[in-house]
């Protein structure tokens, strides 16, 4: 008995070995450069944040100072980001969090941070677009495809969500196509998102009233129709409150760490990677303050809408037009995050065959698109399942619990890895790269 529980801790434990003869050694087609990672990354970020999170955080907990709540989440981000980038450079395998864990922690840790990197933002966009058409989808899906079993706990929706479950598959068979294909669409959606919140500051500027950042006590009281509102001013819930809001808001920069998952499809992933997380990371976090100032300029932070906030705070002030650039900015930012959402999940799966934990039809390889084919759309059929049957609550709960505890895997593989004394992959690593260069 003794044996058998020694042996079992032994296999649990083994560690993967990234020398320099196999750490640039890949059978998938390196293609992506700097540029292309750090659009994929920003695509896959700005997404909810933009468009539900800044609302529900300046009215319920920040009020105008979600601004610094975004500052302080970005900061708490660009931790996570620096841990995330020196691994990345300097285990440049597809995998990001699971590779990290497998080669420095052990094979159980390694295997449950790939199994809980599974998340979809499907059930995110369907719920846009749902919004902007009156909520006539979700009210057909309830009709005519309402969830055939016993709903106890509240897990799963009311309904079978055909949309997210479509647009997931889709997403899939586009990943499937190849990488750098994925990629001009992920660009190409990420461009007009980007141009849709550069419409939306602009416009809003013309409209920012600074009053709404000094509001008094005394307006607030004399509204009769406000259950909270603080105290006013730029700190209504004082600064408890921005702490507050800068948790909630730090979910806004989930999706930085697929950039790490293209080290096997990265030219050159030792220089990459950091750069492009580190891009990733301050781009957005400009994105979301400026967005924050001004819908919080705009209208009243009391008074916002949380379930539409851009588009009725628009509404408000005389430019309704400007809902059209929000409606394309948020149907194709969701687009870009379900494919960055997607993205990962192959490559861990991929690592994970590859590694021998998972069957061999993950590791197979197409050679005409040189990306892992059954990886992408096996789990793509599994996320579209999810985002048909899981409710978006719960579907964001499982994200939070996995980003979590990804990051944490991370950070200690930091650790270990620094102070590691027979760790001498760094002087292998930079060996084989002088000699490729040379």
């Amino acid at each position: 008995m003794h044996s058998f529980t020694q042996r079992t801790l032994t296999i649990l434990s083994r560690r993967k070995q990234i020398t320099a003869a196999n750490a640039f050694h890949t059978q998938l087609r390196r293609c992506l450069t700097v540029f292309d990672l750090t659009i994929l990354g920003i695509g896959s970020t700005l997404g909810a944040g933009i468009y539900i999170l800044a609302g529900t955080v300046a009215r319920d907990l920040a009020g105008p100072g979600v601004i610094l709540s975004f500052l302080i989440a970005g900061m708490a981000s660009l931790f996570s980001g620096l841990c995330y980038a020196e691994l990345g450079s300097k285990y440049p395998r597809a995998g990001s969090a699971y590779v990290y864990s497998y080669v420095v922690i052990g094979e159980l840790a390694a295997f449950i941070t790939g199994l809980v990197l599974i998340a979809s933002s499907a059930r995110a966009w369907t719920s846009s677009v749902d919004s902007i058409i009156d909520f006539r989808m979700s009210n057909f899906f309830q009709k005519y495809f309402p969830f055939p079993f016993n709903n106890p706990y509240g897990m799963f929706a009311p309904y079978m969500d055909i949309g997210a479950f479509c647009i997931t598959l889709i997403a899939a068979i586009i990943l499937a196509i190849g990488v750098k294909e994925s990629s001009r669409m992920n660009n190409f959606c990420t461009t007009v998102n980007l141009t849709s919140v550069t419409i939306i500051v602009i416009s809003g500027l013309f409209k920012a009233n600074t009053d709404n950042w000094h509001i008094s006590i005394n307006q607030i009281k004399q509204n009769q129709s406000i259950i909270q509102a603080g105290t006013g001013g730029f700190l209504p819930y004082s600064f408890s409150g921005v702490l507050s809001g800068a948790a909630t808001c730090f979910y806004a920069f989930v999706g930085f760490d697929l950039v790490a998952t293209t080290g096997e499809e990265t030219e050159n992933p030792r220089m990459a990677i950091p750069i492009s997380i580190g891009l990733v990371l301050c781009v957005c976090c400009i994105v979301y303050c400026a967005v924050a100032a001004v819908l919080t300029l705009i209208v009243p932070y009391y008074s916002i809408r949380v379930d539409a906030s851009l588009p009725d705070a628009f509404d408000r002030v005389g430019l309704s037009h400007v809902k059209i650039a929000i409606a394309l900015g948020a149907i194709t930012g969701l687009t870009s995050s379900i494919i960055g959402s997607l993205f990962p999940l192959p490559r861990v799966l991929y690592s994970m065959s590859s590694d021998g934990l998972l069957f061999s039809i993950f590791g197979k390889v197409s050679n005409k698109s040189r990306t892992p084919i059954y990886s992408t759309l096996i789990g793509g059929f599994i996320s579209a399942f999810m985002a048909l049957i899981f409710d978006l609550l719960t579907l964001v709960e499982m994200l939070s619990i996995g980003t979590l505890i990804a990051y944490t895997q991370v950070a200690l593989a930091v650790l270990i890895s620094r102070y590691e004394t027979n760790d001498d992959s760094n002087y292998d690593l930079c060996l084989e790269m002088i000699q490729i260069k040379d």
